[in-house]
């Protein structure tokens, strides 16, 4: 056998970076290939588990490979490797990799959840829940299973264990509920080892929405824990919460997600009690599908000055989610320090409007110690500036801001010529980092922070370019199948904790276009950008349930009444009333109904679903046949004749005639220069009005339209000194005082989709099939910038584009991983090149300077 210079990474499992606590026992695999052979093709693999035989397969297949052996049983540790061929030479084993399942079944819980009895209660002490257990001999190793109702911080011998935040984060409670897998053999000793667990309120008993609701899921605090010790005899000691715990009352006074923490610092001996063992449901604990919240950055104030009032106000030079961090010397047992947050300033005071009734405060009761740090552990905040109150003297570098969020992997970058639009670049990966947290939500700050499904519906292909999103949304994709109504109705967010909320289109079921819709556009945007398939499967079922009911509710084909967001905050809009737009909602509607009944029509027909690819797709034709019929003129204008309508007609073949799609694109082209290249279209048509410029031949339109600084657009931010894309393009005034709608956040991701774009036609880099595995490169240069970047690290591999406008020359530069190729287009107007993997380089005339 031919040794192959090739060589093969270490393989990952499902979608998860780290193999500790898998949820399934039969993980799909990928891995990747370097060579520098041009030639290379795999022909197959082959898969060791541990020291055992290997499993051949005749395939190119790398990306989410089936499990060729039994499924692995519950607490089970295995290792894989890899090698494959390229004919008949074979690389040498990839890497080992590590993986152990979880507990994949409700009998492998001995242990119940547990809740303090008397202490603990709404509006009481954050409750610790403890218990000291003997161990004996020497230990090989230990795991500590974990989940709670609400956010737990655990500790072992005072060692903490994780670095976890806000664990187990948000999900559907009632449906499912995550648990962690901690290695915890290091914090173990012989002897006495004591278990403490924090409990604070979370999503789960804390204030959710803006009605000022709490306990939606409960109003018990609990924890479900259960130490497994295995000894170097090969002996395991199981010990799980029950009776035999104990309750005692913490220094946290009170906790919130929106309003803060207050916490007592003072030694005072603690109130203690018994607990109650809960009859809960184990059948709804799921493993984690993507990376848990964690401390991603820790960044340092960069200046500390006293505002107009007298007030002690420090800015940590971005806006970004998490808290403060606050060393204190010299303390005065029973001061107190209160630290406010907002995300910018007005009239050089914290400006807080925005934040409605969240108090986004911290405050502690201090003891004499000589130095303290001070830091919550049980919230989390959206701010750029800090009010520091109750410190003599406070300086820069006594304050850091520690930023928490879903670690999620960096993937996507973008790069060019123009400093304002990197920036905007910039704030548009910085409002994602800050969003993501657990959930995809629409902003981090104000009384809300809930998974709104327009906002990531329109940004999940950028999302899913910046950072490996696939276990993230696809853990939120299962809780909104959980949450969907049976008649297929979608909330409009997920969790859904509006529910119970007097519902805005007055019948409890939901059927907001666009904002529904990511039950089809997010499954099938991931399947397009990580190659899985089986996201659509296991998602099918809620795909097709929206399709229908939303199909229901239409007449002639086309939707005919009910509640809709329309285009929401279209720039027209006055700052009380966002739903005013200029474009027709039942447009918006039949338009969304007829791209969903496609993609559905898509995922069957690729599942093997022959029967459901025939029914929608001709639901899709039928849709497209009754808004031409209902929506468009001869001459193809489109009812309400606004920016967005066009978008959304150009963008998902609706006009069935090429004199209309040729008037459509003249129309929109003469709606942008008339309204002087500003932005004119809301959440639904922002992430169009690019592509359907440039569809139509007017991508120098786009790029002006793009490249705008006055307001609205999507640099004028930028001018204002945004780190971070906003709700509203004038969320704050050209005179630097605050938009008064209600609707003002400064950290919203959803208009931000605009990235997906730059990435895909102004650098030149877009997936052509799932994957990545066949990838169109068509750069669309302007006069505007001398050189575009964008660098992504797809499942085969790192895949980049680069060009450089000098000297009447245009050079362009691709980057094909192995087991990838690319159809390169040159913007000359010649036939397109195909190429495989390697570095790839043409030189030819540049066209921005051709008449």
């Amino acid at each position: 056998m031919t040794q192959d210079p090739a060589t093969v990474s270490a393989v990952r499992f499902e979608h998860r970076d780290e193999g500790l606590g898998l949820g399934t026992g039969a993980p799909r695999l990928s891995w990747q290939v370097r060579t520098d052979d041009p030639a290379w093709r795999q022909t197959a693999y082959e898969i060791r588990l541990d020291d055992g035989p290997a499993v051949r397969v005749e395939s190119g297949e790398q990306v989410l490979v089936r499990w060729p052996f039994d499924p692995l049983p519950s607490r089970t540790r295995a290792t894989v490797r890899v090698r494959v061929a390229a004919g008949e030479r074979w690389t040498a084993w990839s890497p080992p990799a590590t993986a152990e399942t979880g507990l994949l079944e409700p009998g492998d819980w001995s242990a119940r959840f547990i809740s303090p009895r008397t202490l603990g209660a709404a509006g009481s002490p954050a409750p610790v829940l403890s218990r000291t257990v003997a161990l004996r001999g020497e230990i090989a190793a230990a795991r500590l299973y974990a989940t709670a109702h609400g956010v737990y911080r655990a500790t072992l011998n005072g060692g903490r264990v994780g670095d976890e935040v806000l664990a187990p984060g948000w999900t559907s409670y009632h449906h499912r509920l995550r648990y962690q897998v901690h290695d915890v053999t290091a914090l173990l000793r012989p002897g006495d080892n004591t278990l403490d667990v924090l409990l604070g309120n979370g999503w789960y008993r804390g204030r959710l929405g803006w009605t000022g609701r709490r306990a939606h899921y409960g109003d018990r605090l609990a924890l479900l824990a259960q130490l497994e010790v295995t000894y170097a005899d090969g002996s395991v000691e199981v010990s799980g919460t029950d009776e035999r715990w104990s309750a005692s009352n913490s220094g946290v006074l009170h906790d919130d997600l929106y309003d803060g923490q207050r916490t007592d610092l003072r030694p005072v001996a603690p109130e203690t009690g018994p607990v109650d063992v809960l009859d809960e449901d184990l059948g709804r604990l799921v493993a984690p599908e993507g990376p848990p919240v964690r401390v991603t950055e820790v960044l340092p104030a960069v200046s500390v000055w006293q505002s107009p009032s007298g007030r002690t106000l420090a800015d940590f030079g971005q806006n970004v989610v998490g808290r403060v961090r606050l060393r204190v010397r010299g303390a005065t047992a029973g001061a107190e320090v209160v630290v406010r947050h907002a995300e910018v300033l007005e009239d050089g005071e914290l400006g807080t409007r925005p934040l409605r009734s969240a108090k986004a405060t911290d405050s502690y009761v201090l003891d004499d110690a000589a130095e303290t740090m001070l830091e919550p552990e049980l919230t989390f905040h959206g701010f750029r500036y800090a009010e520091i109150s109750g410190v003599p003297d406070v300086r820069a570098e006594d304050l850091q801001a520690v930023v928490v969020g879903s670690d999620l992997r960096r993937t996507g970058w973008f790069s060019c010529s123009d400093p304002d639009l990197e920036q905007l670049h910039d704030n548009v990966v910085r409002s994602m980092r800050g969003n993501f947290l657990d959930v995809p939500t629409d902003c981090p700050q104000r009384d809300e922070r809930l998974g709104w499904t327009g906002d990531i519906q329109v940004f999940s292909p950028t999302a899913s370019f910046l950072f490996d999103t696939a276990g993230f949304l696809g853990s939120w994709l299962a809780d909104l199948a959980a949450d969907q109504l049976p008649d297929g109705s979608v909330p409009y967010v997920i969790p859904d904790v509006l529910r119970d909320i007097p519902d805005m289109a007055g019948d409890g079921h939901p059927t907001a276009a666009a904002w529904g819709d990511a039950a089809t556009v997010v499954p099938w945007v991931l399947h397009q950008r990580f190659g899985d398939a089986g996201v659509l499967e296991r998602q099918f079922g809620s795909m097709r349930g929206w399709v229908d009911r939303i199909a229901s509710l239409t007449t002639d084909g086309v939707w005919t009444g009910g509640f809709q967001f329309g285009d929401w905050l279209d720039p027209t809009a006055p700052p009380d009333d966002p739903f005013a737009a200029k474009a027709d909602p039942g447009v918006v509607a039949t338009a969304h109904l007829a791209r969903s009944a496609e993609i559905v029509a898509q995922a069957a027909a690729l599942l093997g679903r022959d029967a459901d690819a025939k029914h929608y797709a001709g639901l899709a034709d039928r849709t497209r046949e009754a808004f031409a019929r209902t929506y468009v003129a001869a001459d193809g204008a489109v009812h309400s004749d606004a920016p967005t309508a066009y978008a959304l007609a150009v963008c998902w073949a609706l006009l069935p005639e090429a004199e209309q799609r040729q008037y459509a694109g003249r129309r929109l082209a003469e709606l942008v220069r008339e309204n002087g290249f500003r932005i004119s279209t809301g959440f639904v048509g922002t992430p169009l009005i690019a592509d359907a410029l440039t569809a139509c031949g007017h991508a120098g339109l786009a790029y002006r339209l793009l490249l705008e600084k006055s307001c609205p657009s999507w640099l004028y931010p930028v001018t204002m000194g945004a780190t971070t894309i906003w709700e509203r393009w004038d969320s704050m005034l050209p005179d630097g005082s605050i938009n008064p709608g209600e609707m003002t956040s400064f950290n919203h991701y959803a208009l931000g989709a605009v990235a997906d774009w730059m990435h895909r036609t102004v650098a030149g880099l877009a997936p052509a099939a799932p994957g990545y595995r066949e990838i169109t490169v068509r750069p669309l240069p302007d006069a505007a910038l001398d050189h575009a970047a964008a660098r992504h690290l797809t499942p085969y591999g790192e895949a980049s584009v680069a060009w450089r406008r000098a000297d009447g020359r245009f050079s362009l530069d691709v980057a094909v991983p192995v087991g990838a190729r690319a159809t390169v287009h040159l913007p000359d107007g010649g036939e397109p090149v195909a190429v495989g993997h390697g570095r790839h380089s043409w030189t030819i005339t540049d066209p921005c300077t051709l008449p």
